[in-house]
């Protein structure tokens, strides 16, 4: 009644408190105490579970050096330092920098190493794989920004709101702790920009809706993303500028005569205000011009008048050439007997064709003296 006896596993140990009060640390064994006034308790920890964590953890780092230095591996990051945690060779956490940590010694092999992420907060592939990878995600794997950038782009990777480097295709990962981390990917192919349904006054007050197309890429990622917040909103601004510039400055006979002079005069535009931003303008085309319903009813009127106007000139002119060719032909028989007979058995071929019967007087030359007469 009088002792209390703690039995503590191989795979333990054990906190003895007197009256709450820290003792010292019970190794594997049987262990006997007088304690008549039940005074004595005990906490047992697992030592498969080697992180140590208890309100009097830092009081035995300062007042028990020793039986720390014995019983513990103690770990203290600084504010730029992180650690990867290995049990028995198998990357398990990540700590954060500041992180203050005692592990138990004992069957499982605890590592921790430090790397400094003060100037280089790169995750190595290698590591990255381990903390994504794993048969289970480490521990602590909130603490690190991963990007995937497709082939063909590159990712732009801003921290604390500025752009630090750019990204090649494939898997990164970075140290985020103590900073904010971001990353946008950018297409390096040949891409297409609409400019859709820009209502626009031509010079002489017609309203048009007009929709462009222009073919971009991105050629040198710094330039564009350390002028521009957002490049393709600024080039698409820039082509609005142009085309409104293109199309208020002309008639609406001069557009719709050549509808290509728009093209030309936004495309110089554009490249003249994308040099040196980063940007690379390989085609802007004009796609519809549409006008207002009572406009269109306007020009299919005007249309029809000059095509009406166009038939009326050529039938006049062959009208023209008709009574021209009767002239001349009048001119030769009247110079030409024979001819003028040649033309009567022409016409006479023409009438007899629509003739069922005829009857004919006088024989062959009545036929070609009598039968027709001009008079």
């Amino acid at each position: 009644m009088f002792y209390k006896k703690i039995f503590v596993k191989k795979d333990e140990r054990a906190l003895l408190f007197k009256r709450g009060d820290f003792v010292g640390v019970l190794a594997a064994g049987e262990h006997k105490f007088f304690d008549p006034l039940r005074r004595i308790t005990a906490e047992v920890f697992g030592l498969d579970k080697p992180e140590f964590t208890h309100r009097i953890g830092e009081y035995l780092k300062k007042a028990e050096p020793a039986l720390v230095a014995r019983e513990f591996q103690v770990v203290e990051l600084t504010a730029t330092e992180v650690g990867l945690r290995y049990d028995n060779g198998v990357l398990v956490e990540l700590l954060p920098p500041n992180a203050r940590r005692l592990y138990f010694k004992g069957f499982v092999d605890v590592k921790v190493e430090v790397r400094d992420i003060a100037e280089d907060f790169a995750v190595p592939a290698p590591l990255a794989r381990e903390l994504f990878a794993g048969r289970a995600k480490a521990g602590g794997i909130d603490g690190v920004f991963a990007v995937q950038v497709p082939q063909y782009h590159v990712g732009v990777l801003y921290v604390d709101g500025k752009v630090d480097r750019l990204v090649p295709p494939g898997v990164a990962a970075f140290f985020k702790f103590t900073r904010d981390i971001k990353a946008e990917t950018v297409d390096l192919r040949l891409q297409v920009l609409d400019v859709a349904g820009q209502e626009i006054l031509t010079r002489d007050k017609v309203s048009l809706r007009v929709n462009l197309t222009a073919g971009y890429r991105i050629t040198d990622v710094m330039q564009a993303f350390g002028k521009q917040a957002k490049p393709v909103d600024y080039l698409y601004k820039e082509l609005q500028f142009g085309l409104r510039a293109a199309v208020g400055t002309r008639t609406l006979d001069e557009i719709l005569e050549d509808k290509h002079v728009l093209d030309e005069v936004v495309g110089a535009h554009i490249r003249r205000r994308v040099a040196g931003f980063g940007l690379e303008v390989e085609s802007v085309g004009v796609k519809d011009i549409i006008l207002p319903g009572d406009m269109k009813a306007i020009l299919a009127k005007v249309v029809e008048a000059e095509k009406a106007a166009q038939a009326n000139v050529i039938r006049r002119r062959e009208e023209t050439a008709a009574t021209r060719s009767l002239l001349n032909t009048a001119k030769v028989m009247e110079d030409n007997p024979t001819a003028l007979r040649l033309k009567e058995l022409e016409t006479l071929e023409k009438v007899t064709e629509k003739i069922d019967k005829i009857s004919v007087f006088g024989g062959l030359d009545g036929v070609l003296k009598d039968l027709v007469k001009i008079r």
